[in-house]
């Protein structure tokens, strides 16, 4: 069995951690460097929910997209909800390990996950990683969609493939016009849509999306839209990145046992549809 230290290494190799951007905070939240690694477990979020799974599951290591302390913390009392992740970790001698932005723009990333789950050919980066030779790293891709459809049929196989979450998908544009190219973005990316449009994209699927900036893009361009939950967007790439470790498990004959959490941490519980949206509210 390989040490923490060694399962690390291969992991950095994949999402180096200074390629993440300054303000995340990746890496190695706990662990003994000299432990044993056994199972690991992938998921998005570094919940209590995903810590008890790992321990039922008897996991020595969670590898999440999203970090536990992103802005730093003064404490790690087990009566405050982060806190007990912490001490449950540490007390049943389980890693956790964060690859967020350096995941994001990583070749292949959490990008390239989202364009697979959905059918898409990956033509190139949206914004383009300026440090890549290749021009395959960066942010989002710009994808092909073959053969194109409707906006409408392609929000419906977004809500189709994607993981099921209480908000689905929520669309803007004309639902009958003809999608060929599409942009994509795992999380939250409404910071984009300079880029977006730059590329000729037919349409945008994202998630996060807000009321101002999506109001300004649907009067700016024809742009199609489409809203899908950020935990959606994001766990397809806990696939991927199972399949990456899994394929360096085996080439160092480290025999991982290596599983992908199905448990639902998007935090939206319930959805409920409007009884009707034509016309001004009463």
């Amino acid at each position: 069995m390989p040490r923490l230290s060694e399962v690390i290494a291969a992991l950095d190799a994949l999402w180096p951690p200074e390629r993440a951007e300054g303000w995340d905070a990746v890496g190695t939240v706990c662990g003994d460097p000299d432990a044993e690694v056994h199972r690991v477990l992938f998921a998005v979020d570094p919940v209590q929910d995903i810590v008890d799974e790992a321990l039922k599951l008897g996991a020595d290591l969670i590898v999440t997209h999203h970090p536990l302390y992103l802005r730093g913390t003064t404490t790690v009392a087990a009566g405050h909800f982060k806190g007990r992740v912490v001490h449950t970790l540490i007390k049943h001698d389980i890693a956790l390990h964060v690859a967020h932005t350096n995941a994001d723009t990583a070749d292949p990333g959490v990008s390239d996950a989202l364009a697979g789950a959905l059918d898409l050919r990956v033509v190139r980066p949206l914004v383009p990683d300026a440090s890549d030779p290749s021009g395959r790293r960066g942010l989002g891709r710009v994808c092909e969609l073959d053969p194109p459809m409707t906006l409408r049929e392609f929000a419906a196989r977004a809500a189709a493939r994607l993981p099921a979450t209480s908000q689905g998908i929520r669309v803007a544009g004309d639902l009958e016009a003809t999608v060929r190219t599409l942009a994509v973005s795992g999380g939250s990316g409404d910071s984009l849509f300079d880029a977006v449009r730059a590329s000729g994209a037919d349409a945008f699927l994202t998630a996060d999306l807000r009321h101002h900036p999506v109001s300004e893009a649907t009067q700016h361009s024809p742009l199609g839209l489409v809203d899908a939950a950020h935990w959606a967007t994001e766990w397809p790439w806990c696939e991927q990145a199972a399949a990456q470790l899994d394929e360096i498990s085996d080439r160092h004959g480290w025999d991982l046992r290596v599983h992908v959490s199905k448990t639902v941490t998007d935090p939206w519980s319930a959805h409920h549809t409007s009884p009707s949206i034509d016309g001004a509210p009463n």
